[in-house]
This record gives C-alpha cells, structure tokens and sequence, in this order.
C-alpha cells in the first residue's frame, strides 16, 4: 500500500510542478466544464464553473455577455489547468449557449469556452424528484449483473478494463441500463414502484469496475452502460410506467482515474496523509464524547481504499463540485431521490449543505444514507433523531442495517431475553430516537453483504416469514435483484458472490427467469409472496401510512399490528423450532371489533380464533368485522 501511495502522491507532486509550463491553447477541443452545462430557472442562481484546460489559470482575464448571465468573480488555484469561474444566472436568462472570453498572454491565443444553459424540467414533484415513501417498494440493481440489453456496448474501446467473462465474478459482464429498461413491465408486475441503481457514472479503472463506486468522471455515465443517452431513456420510461428511480450518490471518494486525481486542482482537493491512511471504520469516534481527535480525523479522513482517494469536502470548491453535480443530475435525469454511500465516511456538516441544497431546489427529494453500523444509537446518529447533542443531521433516513441485524437474530438465534426474535424486538422498541422511523429503509441483503437465504441456511420457511416481515414492518422497504426467488451468495471468497447475474439476463441463458416457465417450484412460491404481499400493499393504508404496535415476543413467537382508520393488519411470526399455538385472547387491544381474517398470502378468509402455527413460519391477516 505504501508503494501505491507513493507512486500516487508523485503524481500530484509532478503535475503540481508542471503548472507553469502549460500556456493557453485555442482548440475548442482542449478544455472541459464541469459541471458541463447547467439549467435556468433554479432557486439558487449561484454557479460555479470549473474549466479544466492546459494553462487556462494563465489567463489575462475572463469575459461573457449574455443577457441574464453575469461572471461575478473568477478564482485561480495552484494549478494554472483550472480555473473557477463563479456566475449569476438571473431570472431573466433565457436558454441558450454564450461564450467565456479567456484572454492570452505573452502572444498566446484567446480561448473561447462555449457554455450552454438548458430549460428547467416541467412537473417537479409529479413527473421527478418525486421521493419515495413508506407506500413504495424499492428494487436494487447492480446494472452490469441484471441484464444485458446492447451487446455492442460490452466493451469500449480505450478503456482500462476490456474484461468480459461471465464466468468469474471478477470481470465484467455486459449488463446495461437498456437491459434494465427491457424488464420494467417484470418489475413493475412483481408489485415494484421504485428502482435503486448502484452507480452508474464512468468507472474507467483497470479492474473491478462492475461496482460503480469508483467515480472517474462525474458528468458522464459509464459508456459500458449505454451512456448518458441510455440513462434518460431508462428514466423517461420508468417514469411512463409509474416507476421511479433513485440514484447512488458517491460523495466520499472518487476513482484513481478522476482527472481531480491525475491532475489535481490543488494540494487539499483530497484528504492527504504522509503515508497511507485507511479509515478505521469506527463510526464511534464521531460522537463518542471521550474520542481522541486523531482517530476522529482517521475515521472521517482515512481513505475508504486506497483505489478510492478520500475527497476533502472542507475544501469549498469540493464541496461545491459535489453539490452542483447533485443537483445537474436531478435535473438533467430526472431521478427521484438519492441514496447516498458510505455515509458516516463524509464530512457531515458538508452532508448537512448538500442535503440542504438539493431539498431546496426538490423539497419532495428523498434521501436516505448508508449507515453500516452496529447499534441503534449510532446509527441515529447520522439521521433527523431527537438527540440534544451539538451535532444535528438533516438527513431524512438510514439504510436500517439494525433491524436487518434483528431480523437475522430471529431467523439464526434460539429465543431468549436479548436473542432471537427479541433482538428484532428490541431495535424496533427503540424507534423514539428518530424524527421519522417510517422513513428509514428495511431490507434483507444487498449487493455488500450475503444473501439472506444463505445467511438463513437456505431455510424456505424462514425466507417466506422474513418477506413477510420485510413488506409489513415499518419503513420502506427494499429488495436486491433476484432474491424473488431465494437467490444464493456469500461475500467470502468474494463480494462478487452475491452479485449474481439475474438468470435470463443473457440472450443464451439456459433458464430464463423472467418467465414463469424458467421458474422451479421453490422459486414459484418465493416470487408469489413477493408478488402479492407487495401488490397487495399498494393499496393497504395500514401498511403505508398506518401505526405499529408490537407484543412482547413469548416463546419465540412474535405478533404486532399495522393499523389505521381504514384498515388493521395483523402479523404472527413463529421463530421457535416447533410448532406453537397462538391465543388471540392475548391481543384485545387491537382485535377488539374483528371476527374475521382475509389471509394475505392464501388469499383465504376465515373466522377469529386460537390457531395453530408451524415453526418459522408467519401469517398476515387483514382483519374483518
């Protein structure tokens, strides 16, 4: 690792030194703009060019005309290939393209940067940036692992990585955000409302690029994935169809590649260290009152990888890059809300400025942070709770890696005063410390962690109770590619593992289960409770909007209810190793009034009783007078 950061950190040093040996060229080819083009219209008329060219900071000076537009100040860095140009685009801009005059000096040529304002969108809050909540089920997907839809974009020439092998999780595989479009109908008929997608944004790194977590251009999709005219095709049509589409946000880190990276800015753009810093992963440093300052600054600063480089978002041109790219691509795509990465790894009072500006722009906007942590505290910690402490988040919700953590205690641990089902218990019963716990998102696995059906002991019983939990506890919940049908994965040897490709993604797949005829009786039965508890919620009040109460869990046997002035849902989970009886005299409280059941799952009604329950197995009812 110490090699590696040496061989980076003189990359830094080269290019930083080489500043005053570029002059100004003229080719219009030869400079960049990020964010590339930008939008009239906004709440904030602020915007911040960063113009990325050979010896562009040596400029005499910097000029436009434009009606509506003005270039209120413009900012030299250390390196002499940039330059900040900061512009006041007034109500009256119309759109259109006008030209930045860059002046030369010593007989060197003036440059002309081109620079185009869009219209904003029509129909914010009913067309995009709509948010998702407890009403909605989210679906995640890792593009190049779901299906591939233009073989012609499999590989693009000039690019690091020109794997492709299917046969090892280690490469890439082909598939693509037309490949996702191709299956909207499936998704939306599995009772699907919104599609998370692990990033799409160019990864252009020598390997391992299917994640998408390694940024090396913000403002371009990956070409692997059909590019940014794929992405607007795949957000026009999820849209057409009901469905939204939340993005993954990277604000922590980029890839080695980022032209930030190769030819920095400034010496702080990143978080540097004498020798290489990986963070400690401790999220308790951050609040912890008795923390030392070094480890503080470890957590927060260390790099996630050493692929990765940690940004510096206390630099207020990072923070700036990041936030106006935040809030281009609600813009430009459309997306409906953001789920953002390695959340407790930023600087969060930077997260508080950048939630802050794209809520005022998109108050309908969801947010939700991965909060990989152990402990309800701490994750609380890093969303709206009702601590007095100094620090105060405005993110909306976490990822709820807690109740993940209880629902796994109740399939894998026998009952007992903190184990079992009480941990699930527990964790819920602990909910007052967020401002919103209906917000937060539930789930069984994802594309870091094993599949839940591994994680159970490929225990079908104990999968249906847990999708039965899942689409009935509070939140919104969340479901990884393919585990409709109780898909298989561990994260050792590999994450890859749990990256499957979808079966029937591929043209000359042998099984094909996008269809029913490619489906085996295992997974026929784990589809169908996905299918109609999830459709069935759609229009269940008790469920999107309606309260909890839940029992203390006896005997390894756990009941709550959702419910609602129009509506009671009751659910009985049984996590002992034998069959129980359950005594509905024990549930007065909210049975009081009911005689009868609609059996969700069996679609079967029937009277109010005592009944029998099987080991790991669940009900959910719709209570009837």
């Amino acid at each position: 690792m110490k090699m590696m950061f040496k061989k980076f950190k003189r990359i830094i040093v080269l290019s930083i030194s080489m500043m005053g040996l570029f002059s100004i060229v003229s080719q219009a080819q030869d400079y960049e703009c990020y964010p590339t083009h930008w939008f009239t219209g906004m709440k904030n008329p602020s915007l911040q060019v960063m113009v990325h060219s050979p010896g562009i900071g040596n400029a005499n000076g910097y000029t436009l005309n434009y009606p509506g537009v003005t270039l209120t100040n413009v900012q030299k860095v250390e390196n002499k290939n940039y330059v900040f140009l900061n512009l006041k685009i007034n109500a009256a801009a119309k759109p259109g393209t006008f030209q930045i005059k860059a002046a030369g000096s010593g007989g060197k040529a003036d440059v002309s940067i081109s620079y185009t304002l869009k219209p904003r969108r029509n129909g914010n809050g009913k067309l995009y940036a709509q948010g998702v909540t407890s009403k909605d089920f989210m679906y995640l997907i890792m593009p190049d692992r779901f299906s591939n839809g233009d073989e012609q974009n499999d590989r693009i020439a000039g690019m690091r990585d020109q794997t492709l092998n299917r046969d090892t999780v280690f490469n890439r595989h082909g598939g693509d955000l037309k490949g996702i479009q191709n299956h909207l109908d499936y998704l939306k008929q599995l009772g699907v409302t919104a599609i998370w997608l692990n990033p799409v944004w160019e990864n252009d790194m020598p390997n391992r690029t299917e994640h998408g977590y390694a940024f090396t251009n913000h403002y371009k999709v990956d070409p692997r994935l059909g590019g940014n005219s794929a992405y607007t095709s795949l957000v026009n049509a999820a849209h057409a169809q009901g469905l939204k589409i939340i993005q993954d946000a990277v604000y922590n880190h980029v890839g080695l590649y980022h032209h930030t990276v190769v030819d920095p800015p400034m010496k702080d753009w990143l978080n540097q260290w004498d020798v290489y810093t990986n963070t400690s992963y401790k999220d308790q440093t951050l609040f912890d009152p008795y923390a030392s300052k070094a480890q503080n600054k470890q957590m927060s600063d260390g790099w996630f990888t050493k692929e990765m480089p940690d940004l510096n978002q206390r630099n207020p041109f990072v923070a700036q890059f990041l936030i106006q790219h935040a809030l281009w691509t609600v813009e430009e795509f459309g997306i409906d809300g953001w789920r953002i990465d390695t959340y407790a790894y930023n600087d969060l009072n930077f997260m508080n400025r950048c939630n802050a500006a794209l809520l005022a722009e998109y108050p309908s906007l969801t947010l939700f942070g991965e909060t990989w942590v152990h402990g309800v505290i701490n994750q609380a910690y890093f969303c709206e709770n009702t601590f007095q402490i100094p620090y105060k988040s405005n993110l909306q919700a976490v990822t709820d890696f807690q109740t993940l953590w209880g629902i796994t205690d109740a399939m894998t641990k026998d009952f007992g005063w903190n184990d079992g089902v009480n941990k699930l218990y527990t964790t819920l019963a602990q909910d007052f410390v967020y401002k919103n716990p209906m917000r937060n998102v539930v789930f069984l696995d994802n594309h870091d962690i094993a599949r839940f059906y591994s994680v159970i002991g490929e225990n079908v019983d104990k999968y249906r109770s847990s999708i039965a939990w899942l689409l009935t506890t509070r939140g919104i919940p969340q479901f990884y590619y393919s585990s409709e049908f109780a898909t298989t994965g561990v994260t050792s040897p590999s994450d890859g593992y749990v990256r499957l490709d979808f079966p029937g993604g591929w043209k000359n797949d042998a099984i094909n289960k996008f269809t029913e005829a490619g489906r085996n009786e295992k997974d026929r039965l784990i589809y169908n409770d996905v299918k109609t508890l999830a459709n069935f919620r759609k229009n269940a009040p008790a469920l999107t909007e309606g309260k909890l109460m839940q029992y203390l869990p006896e005997d390894g046997v756990y009941v709550y209810f959702r419910y609602h002035p129009k509506q009671t849902i009751m659910v009985v989970m049984n996590t002992a190793k034998e069959e129980k009886t359950i005594n509905m005299s024990k549930y007065t409280e909210r049975t009081k009034g009911f005689s009868k059941y609609y059996d969700v799952l069996t679609q079967n009604n029937g009277s109010l009783g005592n009944f029998k329950l099987g080991s790991y197995k669940a009900v959910v009812y719709e209570l009837k007078p």
